[in-house]
């Protein structure tokens, strides 16, 4: 029986999962809409998981997670890698293009821009409270346009004369598309100018002050719109490379790091049970108390497993520390 590392990116619009061998190939792959509730996304993407893999051929040796519920989900899935979104989008980046100088990432709600250098992320940068430069901008804006999103990159390559659309935040950017529209601008124009809003938006926000250098690969949800994927190429000037499973980067990266640990682990993890599917169908609760042990008076989550507490986190002193039954 083969190992395998299994990564988890849990975000705030969509939740997506990997599972890799050892010498980094993917071979199960999911990802679906957090809908507010990142603890039943996750057990509905390690399900998806379970299903895809051969288990007569495959045991999950280690689990790694990411996202802004990594320390959620990486209690319920016992992680033994919890780690953030720019550490794991560099790791996966960097496997697959060892040569990257500058990653650009557009997701649903947020959007960075990494810096690298031989292999290694030495600068970076996330966007501001401005959704006008993330998916969630582009979905709100179809839907006023009466078009599906996943339409916005085809209905964008047939346009001639992109129209200029205020790139600076959301509302100026709204304003603008409905003035468009009100004077008769060819959809596809619209369209096109709003792919290039969110490049711009961009590029005069989270990459401001950046030195953007080739090549430069293009991730997140966003990345699969090939109209903003011209819109960056016309205003870097270069090439920007996507991958097939560039949306799944953070998760693929953090699996890496998951393999990287069990490694070094050696005997102890090739020792250790392998991780179960059946987390999947256990009821995971999070309770937050105050501890009013001293003057700081802490909010601490708690996390619960059929009843269980299995991992706490938030005391800024020892004795707001929680007994749990496993970490």
């Amino acid at each position: 029986m083969k190992d395998a590392y299994l990564g988890l990116d849990t975000g705030s619009i969509s939740t997506k999962g990997v599972i890799v061998t050892e010498d980094g190939s993917i071979v199960a792959r999911s990802y679906l809409w957090t809908e507010g509730n990142p603890t039943d996304a996750a057990q509905r993407v390690v399900r998806e998981l379970g299903d895809q893999l051969d288990q007569d051929a495959y045991r999950v040796r280690a689990v790694g997670t990411t996202g802004s519920a990594r320390r959620l989900v990486g209690a319920m899935l016992g992680a033994r890698v919890v780690k953030n979104e720019i550490t794991a989008h560099a790791v996966g980046t960097t496997r697959l293009h060892p040569d990257v100088r500058t990653i650009l990432e557009i997701g649903g709600q947020d959007s960075k821009i990494i810096c690298v250098d031989g292999g290694i992320a030495v600068d970076y940068a996330m966007n501001t409270l401005c959704a006008a430069g993330t998916g969630s901008f582009l979905s709100s804006q179809a839907h006023r346009l009466g078009l599906e999103v996943e339409e916005f990159g085809d209905i964008a390559l047939t346009s001639k004369r992109p129209a200029n659309i205020a790139a600076r935040c959301t509302v100026f950017a709204e304003s603008d598309l409905v003035h468009k529209i009100q004077v008769g601008y060819p959809r596809e124009d619209i369209v096109a100018g709003l792919c290039k809003a969110v490049a711009m938006n961009y590029l005069n926000n989270v990459g401001k002050g950046k030195r953007i250098v080739a090549p430069v690969v293009f991730q997140g949800g966003v990345s699969k719109n090939a109209g903003v994927v011209r819109a960056f190429e016309d205003a870097l000037g270069m090439p920007v490379l996507v991958d097939a499973d560039g949306h799944l980067m953070g998760a693929y990266g953090v699996a890496l790091l998951a393999a990287d640990a069990a490694a070094e682990d050696g005997a102890m993890a090739a020792n250790a049970e392998p991780f179960s599917f059946d987390v999947a169908s256990f009821e995971f609760k999070t309770r937050e108390i105050e501890c009013a042990k001293c003057a700081n008076h802490c909010e601490v989550i708690c996390v619960y497993q059929d009843g269980e507490i299995i991992d706490s986190w938030g005391n800024r002193c020892d004795k707001g520390a929680v007994k749990v039954g496993r970490r």
